[in-house]
């Protein structure tokens, strides 16, 4: 017996199909001799890249480590108690180690095929009945991407919803600054007026489209909003309230105060600081506003046996996403960390939490006592968790002092300070703090109670959820029961075209929890961020030069934000250059739904342009627009290799017609995993583009979330990349940099670490050698399933690009079986669906990425095989589609061992296809979900257990 020995590099490790017996088998039924054949044949050599990427070599798993050892050691960790919106928390264990860093929770993909997403799916659920409970408002969706950009989404939400009266939207001054920094950009780009006031002397003059309130301020200040809230009615007014969920355990919620929307963080909720990010954002309405509501909701419908079974609702593909008439282009979430928020509140209860904030308060209270006793000024005497203290004149000393103590507390100017408590803030903590500030010891609290005004009185959490998981015993079998409802990439291939599903690996993720990473605060001082920033700056230098632009930020927290920060960018540039006119944006009809949302939100009119019958942009009708919109061109957004899964060789020809027109090429980098080391946007025409490290680059999609969307440019936008919304100007603005984009300098920081090691591990030769093997498996997965279901879009020379669009129109026409039937079935061979739907209705587009092996990409062609002969079954009378194994998918099994089994077609047919699944067999909790049901009585809290019962 032969012992192979194990893959010298990493790159061996991370690409599938690695065996040269496996590339020949690949190679032999695509018709190249070899790979680099294959890759010369289907991209055009006007893109291909003259040089190789100037990358350092590839490092072991080991090295890897240590390196990130290194960084994190160059990190200065603190108490931190700067605030702002961002506190330290405890990460239960039992939810860090199996959710957190479990991969059953962090590959998952986005929940749009629910049957096989039920357990992420009720964690999801239980994170909006946490937001609806605490905030009072009924409705609540699923996370947003961080509490600025969330205010922005209420800001927009309330000019849409109010027709009535377009006025300014006015911001209280004692919002978060960086939230108001977020808004005033989005305002500038949309045209609309805001004013920042003091709302607890009133509401200023003027007509008043909505109003913004933070409770409590970032001041600290709790005030009674009930006032301000009516009195903003009065006049025709929203009202949002940016509120810290923690204080919502004791102070009146914004509902009950007649608040129309609540939004802010669930970061406290369990989620470490991360440098700024991720963290959940969240958003409640009122009822009559959730079908405007941005982002995806989950909701409750039925399985077609009639038990309970949740799903996305509404939003399931994102609705608000029309093109030039979106309202939004949040087309993500944080959904990994929504679940741990949720896993946090259910471990801890409405009690546990209470108790939590009951603590701060009362911390809080002790250091004012303390401060006050020795004369020291505060600016509120009404907090929750936060203290401005007046120090005439001795802030930078005070806040020396404290650093020197091992204490972060937030410098505001020369004569004030900000001190938050949180959940961790010990006895010492607050000596230390009091000590800093020149006054004595803490003793007990005397006065800053809570006005009774202000104390929440109603329940909250009385769900059995958030009221049964009180030990770990308790709360790992919860976690795992609803894990093992799920389909995830550690199960399984997941061949979504467009999303690129591929290996995260452990020695990219490990790093990401550690405190010298994780507990660093986004406005911590640099000189305890030089780990951190050098970490990014490499990053930022790595991605440029495969890239081939001159710059990037990697600032925008999903690849939404990073096609708005590249727009704007573009719209910037224009006016810089007394362009102002300049405001049309050409986009393919075959482009992704959010390239046409963000430019409506950078301020831009959409002009779709036709696609031709092979898939390619309609030369004509491009030309024409061009010439018809020549004075008022800002940019054309393309989709590079194109959404139909194709390297259109006329690139460089319609980027140097839009540049002849004095328009911008906005790439957008989605499909980078189709270039990386062969060709860089760069350097074929493109001035700016967003990229997907949660796709190209392995950040995991946790269930939809988190992302990073990078945003890369030429050298002349450089000066309009975004800026830090804690240094803006009044515009929103900052010196020298565009608008802010996220809320803190470097976004999604904390899963940074997972692309770097990535780059690291695979170097300039294994990232190209990864490419070259997306190629060759999305072109093998083509040529074997061609002569079943038809490849919809090829190039020149007959081949695809990284994934490829099965066309099953012809088979829908002749059977009425459909691509979805075909998504649903395919659950029954444990496979998630490909992309259904999208780029055509009535395909199936399918990727399989570098990192499956040639075993799994033939377990999935089996699959679509034995599809194909049971709709050829349907078409041969065999049995009726209603009465197919088809229709009738997923199988679960309650179903197939139910004694009324009255189908035409056998148990063993419907459970086990094909014979390997004997052995290892996933059966869907839930069957066929009734999505028109869920929608039209919409459902987005947990329901109550007597609907399980039967």
């Amino acid at each position: 017996m032969t012992i192979q020995s194990l893959p010298s590099t990493f790159a061996d490790r991370h690409i599938g199909a690695r065996r040269q017996a496996d590339i020949d088998t690949m190679l032999k039924h695509v018709g190249y001799d070899t790979v680099d054949g294959l890759v010369d044949a289907a991209v055009p050599a006007s893109i291909r890249q003259e040089n190789a990427l100037r990358l350092t070599a590839a490092l072991s798993e080991v090295e890897v480590l240590a390196e990130l050892r290194r960084l994190a050691a160059k990190n200065k960790t603190a108490v931190q108690m700067i605030g702002q919106g961002y506190y330290d928390t405890v990460t239960p264990p039992v939810i860090r180690r199996n959710i957190l860093e479990a991969p059953a929770w962090y590959t998952a993909y986005t929940p749009y095929q629910p049957e096989i997403s039920q357990g992420r799916l009720e964690a999801l659920l239980n994170f909006q009945t946490m937001v609806q409970d605490l905030t009072g408002l009924p409705i609540a969706n699923a996370s947003l991407l961080d509490e600025a950009t969330a205010v922005a989404e209420a800001v927009l939400l309330m000019r849409r919803a109010n027709k009535k009266n377009e006025g300014k939207t006015v911001l209280d001054a004692d919002c978060l600054p960086q939230t108001i920094a977020i808004v005033k950009g989005r305002a500038e780009a949309l045209g609309f007026e805001v004013e920042v006031a003091d709302l607890a002397q009133g509401l200023p003059d003027g007509d008043i489209n909505g109003v913004v309130l933070q409770q409590p301020g970032v001041s600290g200040r709790v005030f009674d909003h009930s006032g301000v809230i009516a009195a903003a009615k009065e006049r025709g007014a929203l009202v949002t309230v940016a509120a810290d969920l923690l204080a919502l355990t004791l102070i009146t919620p914004p509902g009950e105060q007649g608040a129309d929307i609540a939004v802010g963080t669930a970061q406290r909720f369990g989620v470490p600081l991360f440098f700024g990010g991720p963290h959940a954002a969240y958003i409640a309405v009122r009822t009559g506003m959730e079908r405007t509501l941005p982002g995806r909701i989950v909701g409750v419908s039925k399985d077609n046996a009639g038990a309970p079974a949740y799903r996305l609702a509404l939003q399931t593909r994102e609705q608000h996403i029309r093109r030039e008439k979106a309202t939004s282009n949040i087309c993500t979430a944080q959904a990994l960390l929504a679940i741990v928020s949720s896993f946090y509140a259910v471990y801890h209860g409405p009690d546990g939490l209470k108790a939590i904030a009951e603590t701060v308060h009362r911390n809080a209270r002790v250091l004012a006592t303390a401060l006050k006793t020795a004369g020291r000024e505060l600016d509120s005497e009404t907090f929750f968790d936060t203290l401005t203290v007046r120090v005439p004149g001795k802030a930078a000393k005070v806040i020396t002092a404290a650093e020197a103590r091992g204490i972060n507390l937030r410098f505001i100017d020369a004569d004030t300070v900000g001190v938050s408590i949180d959940e961790t803030t010990t006895a010492a903590t607050l000596s230390a703090v009091a000590v800093a500030f020149g006054a004595g010891p803490v003793a007990d609290a005397a006065g800053f109670e809570l006005p009774e005004a202000v104390l929440r009185t109603s329940d909250f959490l009385q769900h059995p959820v958030f009221n049964t998981h009180r030990s770990e015993t308790q709360l790992l079998r919860y976690i795992r029961r609803l894990s093992d409802r799920d389909l995830a990439l550690d199960r399984t291939m997941i061949p979504l075209g467009s999303c690129t599903m591929k290996l995260n690996a452990t020695a990219e993720m490990e790093a990401i929890s550690w405190p010298e990473f994780a507990s660093i605060h986004p406005f911590a001082p640099d000189s305890q961020t030089a780990g951190w920033r050098e970490l990014i700056g490499g990053l930022e230098a790595d991605l440029a030069e495969i890239t081939g632009y001159d710059q990037v930020s990697i600032q925008p927290n999903a690849g939404s934000q990073g096609e708005l920060a590249g727009l704007l960018a573009i719209r910037s540039y224009h006016r810089s250059r007394g362009d102002h006119q300049r405001n049309v944006c050409l986009i393919p009809a075959s482009a992704h739904g959010t390239n046409a949302a963000s430019a409506v939100l950078a301020g831009m009119k959409v002009v779709v342009v036709a696609t031709a019958t092979d898939g390619t942009i309609n030369h004509t009708d491009l030309y024409t627009k061009i010439e018809q919109y020549r004075d008022v061109l800002s940019a054309i957004m393309i989709t590079y290799p194109s959404t139909h899964g194709v390297y259109d060789g006329d690139v460089r020809e319609v980027c140097d017609a839009v540049h002849a027109a004095g328009g911008q090429v906005y790439v957008d980098g989605a499909n980078l995993n189709a270039l990386v080391g062969l060709a860089q946007p760069g350097k074929f025409g493109g001035d700016v583009s967003h990229l997907n490290l949660h796709k190209t680059f392995c950040i995991p999609h946790g269930g939809g979330g988190p992302g990073v969307g990078p945003v890369a440019a030429k050298a002349h936008l450089a000066p309009f990349m975004p800026g830090d919304a804690t240094k803006a100007s009044s515009e929103g603005a900052v010196d020298g940099h565009g608008v802010a984009i996220s809320a803190s300098r470097f976004g999604s920081a904390g899963v940074l670490p997972i692309s770097w090691a990535y780059v690291k591990l695979m170097g300039g030769q294994g990232l190209t050698e990864a490419t070259k093997s997306a190629l060759l498996a999305a072109n093998y997965v083509a040529a074997r399933l061609d002569e079943y279901f038809p490849v919809l879009y090829t190039g020149d020379s007959g081949l695809v690009a990284h994934e490829c669009i099965l066309d099953l129109r012809g088979l829908t026409a002749k059977t009425g079986v459909t691509a979805e039937d075909v998504a649903k079935r395919l659950i029954d061979f444990g496979f998630h669906a490909p992309t259904l739907a999208f780029p055509v209705a009535g395909t199936l587009m399918v990727e399989p990425t570098e990192s499956e092996d040639l075993a799994e990409i033939d377990r999935f062609i089996e699959a679509m095989i034995t599809i194909h002969a049971e709709i050829q079954q349907v078409a041969n009378g065999d049995f009726t589609l209603e009465n197919s194994p088809l229709r009738n998918a997923p199988h679960t099994a309650a179903a197939v061992v139910n004694s009324d089994w009255k189908r035409s077609y056998p148990r063993e047919q419907a459970a086990f296809p094909v014979s390997s699944l004997r052995q290892d067999k996933y059966f869907p909790p839930v069957g066929r979900i009734d999505g028109a049901a869920g929608d039209r009585n919409l459902v987005c809290s947990c329901p109550p257990l007597s609907e399980f019962e039967n």
